[in-house]
């Protein structure tokens, strides 16, 4: 017979060597690395130096037994699954020991086909979770400090500051210009600290028209208004344990700012509709690149002090200059492997330098944008400093977006404009403007005509793409 999971790496323990070789030897015929340990003190010695897959220990031993075994390989490893095997007279023993967190107990004299059954679900499952380790620490990776890139000092002054800001649940906010990651930051706080293990939500909150983010944020009962045909919890219920994310909180409704200091003040959200709350732990990361306080501002001040308990300022890639070849050799990689068909290898050093001298308006996330631009349209292998110079204007002669006007455009006409432009400099390869602007190609070709040729339906406002 076959065991289920072949190849994995099988302690056993039994102080009477001779009752057990067999078993070892039939394990071995069946694909496992088998080691043998004549008690408790050597298996722990052996697991110290060769941690196995699967533990299979007698319970009955001298001096150290099967339930010292257990806690010492549970100390090494808790994943690592320990299958106990028992005489049928000390089968309560053996049932203290799966509460005690043995994955299995085998009771003498048992079968082969028994014993590979149970070593192949505990492989099986012993992977499973390995597996799972190592996407919560890619996802941690990509989500905490990994995903930020930078090592001027305001940068590591930053990263001080959000390691200690991660370990509290504190509301923070966060301030910044658009494109500098505010985001990012938010995440790191959160696969930084104690919720890691819990949910990340974010809600953007200029996306949605208030009636929408109301329901989006706090939930609603069934029949709270047309079309809510049935219950749903809201974004603070799924952050419950973790942490909500509330980007561009400065566009909040004024009337939405009440309910959720309610929610700061008293840890209750009542879902649109409902009669009952419910109590939530949920840790608030806001964000803004607007001033929020004041007296010129619109932001309730009472939610500002209650958000503002822990400020965190953002520099802008302006502040941060001896980052930006770091960031352009990471966004320049991303782009390759995001576009595996790019002619561009790879960029040379004087553009890098070139980048580096620039002002970035639009901070990181304009640099980012520029270098995939540069990748997905450079017909060369080797991106040279003249290049730039394609696909970097001088402002005043380029895109539409730089140009002087002598009337004030329209969003349609300078979006039309800009698509137009862009089709021009792909030499009029609408797919290609079309990954340079991120959106669909059937897109493009309703967004590139004239907007004056193009009617909209009166009474609604467009659809965003």
């Amino acid at each position: 017979m076959t065991a289920l999971e072949p190849g994995g790496r099988i302690l056993v323990v039994d102080d009477h060597l001779e009752m057990v070789r067999l078993l070892a030897d039939q394990l071995a015929d069946e694909g496992y690395l088998v080691e043998l340990a004549d008690g408790g003190a050597a298996a722990l010695a052996a697991a110290e130096k060769w941690l196995p897959d699967v533990v299979l220990t007698d319970l009955r031993m001298d001096q150290v037994d099967g339930f010292d075994v257990l806690e010492g390989v549970r100390a090494l490893d808790p994943t690592v699954p320990v299958i106990i095997m028992t005489g049928f007279g000390a089968i309560d023993s053996a049932v203290e020991a799966i509460k005690r967190g043995a994955y299995h107990y085998l009771t003498k004299p048992f079968r082969l086909e028994e014993v590979l059954l149970y070593l192949g679900r505990a492989l099986a499952d012993r992977r499973l979770r390995d597996q799972y380790r190592a996407l919560s620490r890619t996802a941690a990776m990509r989500s905490g400090f990994a995903a930020m890139i930078g090592s001027s000092n305001v940068m590591r002054d930053l990263y001080k500051l959000i390691e200690r800001v991660a370990q509290s649940s504190e509301s923070v906010l966060i301030r910044g210009e658009s494109g500098t990651g505010k985001e990012l930051v938010a995440r790191a706080l959160h696969f930084e600290g104690p919720r890691r293990e819990r949910s990340f939500v974010v809600l953007n909150c200029t996306a949605l028209p208030e009636a929408l983010l109301e329901s989006e944020l706090f939930g609603h009962a069934r029949g709270a208004f047309t079309g809510a045909t049935a219950a749903r919890r809201g974004l603070l219920v799924e952050a419950d344990g973790g942490t909500l994310f509330l980007d561009e909180i400065g566009d909040m409704p004024s009337g939405l700012q009440a309910k959720l200091l309610r929610v700061l003040k008293d840890g209750e959200v009542r879902p649109v509709g409902a009669d009952v709350s419910r109590k939530v732990d949920v840790r608030i990361i806001a964000a803004s690149h607007r001033a929020l306080e004041g007296p010129e501002s619109t932001f309730r001040q009472d939610l500002f002090y209650r958000l503002n308990v822990v400020p965190l300022a953002i520099p802008a890639l302006r502040e941060r200059q001896d980052d930006i070849p770091l960031l352009v050799q990471h966004f320049f990689a991303r782009a390759r492997e995001r576009n595996p068909g790019a002619v561009a290898t790879r960029m040379l050093p004087e553009v890098v330098a070139a980048l580096a001298r620039r002002t970035w308006s639009g901070n990181v996330r304009e640099l980012e944008n520029v270098v995939t631009r540069l990748v997905v349209l450079s017909a060369k292998e080797a991106i040279e400093e003249a290049d730039l110079s394609a696909f970097l204007p001088a402002p005043g002669t380029g895109s539409p977006l730089d140009q002087a006007r002598e009337r004030l455009a329209t969003l349609r006409e300078l979006e039309s404009e800009y698509i137009n432009w862009v089709i021009e400099r792909c030499g009029g390869n609408k797919t290609r403007a079309a990954e340079v602007l991120g959106i669909d190609p059937s897109t493009i070709h309703r967004r590139a005509r004239t907007p004056s040729t193009e009617t909209l339906p009166t009474g609604r406002p467009e659809r965003s793409e």
